[in-house]
């Protein structure tokens, strides 16, 4: 076992990063395509799985990395396993924000003013107000992509510390049980 240093958390974090960015971005596209196909139905199903899918998902894949993280190197505390989930949740949160913002620019114009509609006539807005909606619509994938990445690092900032304080108390209290190691001698040859 090699000891963890700052470099090699930063490693670990950018590959777990990237793999969460990957999930949830490939979620995005899915939720993207079933939205294309005009069926409501079919778009909120979509949302609803896909969103149960990467929630579980992640957490199921932060306690994995942060298990091969303890495994791989020694001398790995809690707050080691909490900086790497921080890390993570900051590289995810900035590929799927950019990903987000990515999509929100290359919306044709008639969807957009379709969603403004949408969002309009479901809030029941003024005329002033909806002339300050149309306004904020030029700041729009600025806004998308500040808010998504605050809401991924500080979803994966809170996952990180119920998970790290889970993965330690289960070491601490000999759950799982260790696998017991080889030994050189046989019971016969004491």
């Amino acid at each position: 076992m090699t000891k963890l240093d700052n470099t090699a958390l930063w490693n670990e974090a950018a590959k777990a990063g990237f793999f969460f960015g990957a999930v949830s971005v490939g979620c995005l596209l899915l939720r993207e395509l079933a939205a294309v196909s005009g069926s409501a139905f079919l778009l909120q199903a979509a949302t609803i799985i896909l969103w149960t899918v990467e929630f579980l998902g992640c957490i199921l894949l932060m306690k994995k990395v942060m298990l091969d993280l303890r495994d791989k190197y020694e001398g790995v505390k809690m707050e080691d396993t909490f900086r790497l989930g921080r890390r993570a949740a900051l590289l995810s949160g900035l590929l799927l924000a950019s990903a987000q913002t990515l999509l929100i620019l290359k919306m044709p114009d008639a969807q957009m003013n379709s969603f403004l509609d949408q969002l309009t006539g479901s809030m029941a807005l003024t005329g002033a107000q909806k002339e300050q909606v149309e306004e904020m619509l030029p700041r729009l994938p600025a806004i998308t992509f500040v808010s998504q990445w605050l809401y991924c690092f500080l979803y994966g900032t809170v996952l990180a510390s119920f998970m790290s304080r889970y993965i330690f108390l289960q070491k601490l209290f000999g759950f799982p049980p260790e696998p017991p190691q080889d030994q050189d001698e046989t019971p016969d040859e004491q």
